[in-house]
Formats: C-alpha cells, sequence, structure tokens
C-alpha cells in the first residue's frame, strides 16, 4: 500500500485529529503508542491517521499496533495483518479467552460493559509488557455523544469519556485522537481506500442499547444536520468541571 493521503483526507482526517493531539497534548517526544486495532473501521482509521502523523509532526514516537483474539471461532484476521504490514507496522497478536469468559461462563445478559472493560484491561497490561507509555483508542465523535446520551438516559448523570486519561492503576495514558472526527467521515474514508474489514463475530453485536442510540442521534441530525459539530464545540468551549468524568 502506497502510503498517499488526498487533499480531502488531510482536511477532513488528520488537520482534525492533528487538532485533537496538539490541544490535549497526547503525543510526545519519546512515547511509545500502543494502538488497539479490531479490523474494524474506526481502529484501522486510526491506525492510518497516527502513521500520516507520525511522518509529519515535529516529535517522535513508535507505534505498537495490538490486536486481542477473543476465542470467537471463524475469525480470520489475516486482511488485518496484511494492512498493518502494509503501513509499515508489525501487529502483535494476544490470545485470551474473553468471549468464553463473557458468555459462556458468566452467560451475561448485557455482556458489552464486562466484554469492554476485560479488553481494555488486557490491551493495557499487554502494551505495558510490550514497553509502551501510552494506548490509542479509535473512539470517534459519535462514540462521544452516545456516551453522552447513554449516561443521561441511563444513569442520570451528564458526561463522556475525556480525549486523554492517565489511568493510574494501569500506569498508561489512554488517548483518543478521532475524538473530533464524524463517523460518517470514517465510512466514506475505508470504502474510498477500500480498506478490509474484520468481521466481528460477537453474538451481541448490532443488538446493544448504544444501538438504539445511535439511531436517536441519527434521527436527530437529519432534522439538525450540524448537530455533531454544535456537540464537539459545546465540550471543548463549556466547563462543565468533571463534564469529562464518567464514562459508560
Amino acid at each position: 500500500m502506497e502510503f498517499t493521503l488526498s487533499n480531502t483526507e488531510r482536511k477532513r482526517l488528520v488537520r482534525p485529529a492533528q487538532r485533537i493531539v496538539q490541544a490535549y497534548h497526547m503525543i510526545e517526544d519519546g512515547d511509545r503508542i500502543a494502538v488497539g486495532v479490531s479490523g474494524g473501521k474506526d481502529s484501522s482509521t486510526l491506525l492510518y491517521v497516527l502513521t500520516a502523523l507520525q511522518r509529519q509532526l515535529s516529535v517522535r514516537f513508535e507505534i505498537v499496533p495490538i490486536s486481542l483474539s477473543l476465542g470467537f471461532a471463524g475469525m480470520n484476521i489475516s486482511p488485518l495483518v496484511e494492512f498493518v504490514g502494509k503501513l509499515g507496522h508489525t501487529l502483535h497478536v494476544k490470545e485470551t479467552e474473553i468471549g468464553k469468559v463473557v458468555f459462556d461462563i458468566r452467560q451475561e445478559k448485557n455482556p458489552c460493559s464486562l466484554c469492554a472493560n476485560m479488553r481494555r484491561g488486557t490491551l493495557y497490561e499487554y502494551a505495558k509488557e510490550l514497553g509502551c507509555n501510552k494506548a490509542a483508542l479509535g473512539h470517534h465523535l459519535d462514540d462521544a455523544m452516545e456516551t453522552f446520551f447513554m449516561n443521561l438516559f441511563f444513569n442520570g448523570k451528564m458526561g463522556s469519556f475525556h480525549p486523554k486519561t492517565y489511568l493510574d492503576r494501569a500506569d498508561i495514558t489512554l488517548i483518543r485522537p478521532l475524538v473530533g472526527i464524524e463517523e460518517d467521515t470514517i465510512e466514506r474514508f475505508i470504502a474510498t481506500r477500500n480498506i478490509p474489514i474484520v468481521t466481528n463475530p460477537c453474538p451481541a453485536n448490532k443488538k446493544t442499547k448504544r444501538e438504539e442510540i445511535k439511531q436517536l442521534i441519527d434521527s436527530l441530525s437529519s432534522q439538525y444536520p450540524d448537530l455533531r459539530q454544535k456537540f464537539l464545540h459545546a465540550i471543548q468551549t463549556t466547563n462543565m468541571g468533571d463534564f469529562w468524568a464518567t464514562t459508560v
């Protein structure tokens, strides 16, 4: 894969990510950043964007792509391995039994929260083993909005995740460089570049409360087209104290 970027990709992907990175001081000289890649559109876009920033930022940092095998049968990650290699990186794969624990042993009725916590814990632990001091996740603007509404509707709280968080228990800093980018932009990028997507075999995929909130936001956006950008402006300019402190 020849690593090139069109003017549209620079304008809609790389520059917004760079603004977020610089606004929250996400990347510093000497960082070794673990990038969680699942084979989905968000994490693949994150890896592509960070590779672009690695080539143009004045700071020097390393990228360490990590994929977690959750133990589901029939998941072929060979397209992901090839994609990561064409960007000039080596994919580190960590075998786990998270899927078995969540669905077979615990038999969770609402499995997503436990699964997410286990995945992140495993990612951070493996990242530290590989000498990383930061971990990057592919959460985008729509994810931030969905988290806000989920906190409001289901927990009676106002807040979303922070673009940059130091996790003292894991002794690692979590960054989300795509938090200023809309999901639709990512989808168009993936389609234009024909980047391979690894199908998620999780039994709960597309059957969650988050999916309901996603549909609600899409409905609101049809009436208020600039809703996402207004949300981004609000969270960047409003002093809400611990607004960022609550997550789902």
